[in-house]
């Protein structure tokens, strides 16, 4: 089969198409015939191996996943002893946590790993793009309880998590304020934000107003800028920055504004079911930036890696 594969750490141009054997269903999995994936920011830092405290988890000379994506969309075309969940001929949308695997035609998933049937209707291309920055943002969000009357500003609104936890806020019913670039200010009003600050015109930490929960999606703000802009009781939901980790067990203890890291992210198959039910009733949509095929993974990840990207880079694989 196709993949795309990379033997070192490195810039975006160690990855290669080359052929290698088709995953074989294990105990207990499936293998899918992958339509579409996508590239994320997790893609790319396992693949640079940077920062490089990481790479006593990925492999410290060398990639222990050669295979990257982990969200994806595809068919069922197979199924390992005891695999009794999906069947042949289902079509499927998840995320292989920890596993990877999805920059391929086929990808081997334990079919307990959270992956769900696609909703009627819904395209490949759309479904891959759900799942990965969906389920970060309610990672995230579950300790903050979002509900009626919370006031939510979610920094970094236009990128994959950000455009997913503007989304999912304002179907828990808090009160969400939008910071992002100028082109994504339409985009953001359209995903549902009560209020859209232009970063390029606005400084929120400076603007005088208290949010219960400041959001940063893409992991550039900082708790103590933004501390002034967050109720007593409130809390900063961080996404990124190891120094975070160790701010969340202080503020646990000291003062009455709370860093939340959940570390290390923790993947839930009811979520993606959470996302199906969503998306059925209208009130859930991946953003989709752009499309490339397999072949040019190399300008898809280079263009991640410019922060420039509003919600998801897709890659399309196959046809289904």
């Amino acid at each position: 089969m196709k993949a795309v594969v990379h033997d070192r750490y490195g810039p975006p141009e160690v990855l290669r198409l080359a052929e290698v054997p088709q995953p074989v269903p294990g105990d207990d999995e499936v293998l899918v015939a992958v339509a579409a994936t996508t590239v994320t920011r997790t893609d790319c830092a396992f693949r640079s191996g940077k920062p490089f405290a990481g790479r006593f988890a990925t492999g410290l000379r060398r990639p222990k996943w050669p295979i990257l994506g982990v969200e994806f969309a595809g068919e069922v075309v197979a199924a390992g002893r005891g695999a009794d969940w999906f069947k042949t001929g289902d079509r499927v949308f998840g995320v292989n946590p920890w596993r990877f695997g999805a920059h391929a035609e086929f990808v081997a998933v334990p079919e307990t790993a959270p992956m769900a049937r696609m909703p009627d209707g819904l395209g490949f291309e759309d479904a891959a793009a759900v799942c990965d920055g969906a389920t970060l943002a309610l990672m995230a969000l579950k300790p903050v309880s979002p509900r009626k009357g919370q006031t939510i500003l979610v920094y970094g609104a236009s990128g994959s998590i950000g455009t997913a936890a503007v989304q999912l806020a304002r179907h828990f019913g808090a009160e969400v304020t939008a910071v992002c670039p100028t082109a994504a200010v339409d985009l953001l009003a359209s995903l549902g934000a009560d209020e859209v600050i232009d970063h390029t015109r606005e400084d929120f930490t400076a603007n005088g107003r208290r949010y219960d929960v400041v959001f940063d999606a893409v992991g550039k703000h900082s708790f103590r800028r933004c501390e002034g802009s967050i109720k007593p009781g409130g809390a900063y939901l961080a996404t990124d920055g190891l120094s975070n980790v160790l701010l969340a067990r202080w503020t646990a203890r000291f003062g009455s504004r709370k860093v939340i890291f959940p570390v290390p992210p923790r993947y839930d198959r009811q979520d993606v079911l959470l996302l199906r039910r969503l998306i059925e009733a209208g009130e859930y949509r991946a953003v989709i930036d752009r499309r490339h095929p397999l072949r040019d993974v190399v300008e898809a990840t280079r263009y991640v890696e410019t922060e420039q990207k509003v919600g998801n880079v897709v890659l399309t694989v196959g046809q289904r």
